[in-house]
């Protein structure tokens, strides 16, 4: 328990920031209207590529196997999100797409 306190003595302005971080972020999305949630998201899905690249460094430097297999699932969910941003933005697009109709 000395430990856990300990802990937050010593990064409580980091805590603090990603406590308000996250209400900021909750606020700043309830605002956005529901039909830009579908792009937004898929952009940010794509976006987050760096958390593959970031989980491949903790990969690379892991001293137990703990550590790599954290890693290992963060790169799989990581590339699963990245992949489906962009299929998720690929079927928007081609809602927007004009059809072609069929010469007679």
């Amino acid at each position: 328990m000395d430990e856990v306190l300990k802990f937050f003595l010593e990064y409580r302005e980091a805590i603090f920031i990603i406590i308000l971080s996250i209400f900021l972020g909750i606020e700043v999305i309830s605002h956005v209207p529901s039909v830009l949630h579908t792009p937004l998201m898929s952009g940010a899905n794509a976006i987050h590529g760096v958390v593959i690249i970031g989980a491949i460094i903790v990969m690379g430097h892991a001293e137990n196997p703990v550590a790599m297999i954290l890693g290992f699932i963060a790169v799989v969910l990581g590339t699963l999100n990245v992949v489906g941003g962009f299929v998720v933005t690929d079927r928007m697009l081609e809602m927007f797409k004009k059809k072609k109709t069929p010469k007679s």
